[in-house]
């Protein structure tokens, strides 16, 4: 088998007990929501990217 079947199958099966920790830990997840919503706030503000911001170049548009 070469390297693109096996990255498959471990992605697989890394969802597959993504799934079944969640579904028996469901409660724990849910309580950590609200610190991960949190964190991604600053993380977002960080990593975001600048590139849509046009109208910065201050030529003279005459």
């Amino acid at each position: 088998m070469n390297s693109r079947t096996w990255i498959l199958m471990a992605a697989s099966l890394g969802i597959i007990v993504l799934f079944f920790m969640l579904r028996e830990h469901w409660a724990h997840a849910l309580g950590v929501a609200p610190y991960l919503l949190l964190l991604a706030c600053p993380l977002m503000h960080l990593f975001h990217g600048h590139g849509g911001h046009g109208g910065h170049d201050h030529k003279d548009g005459a």
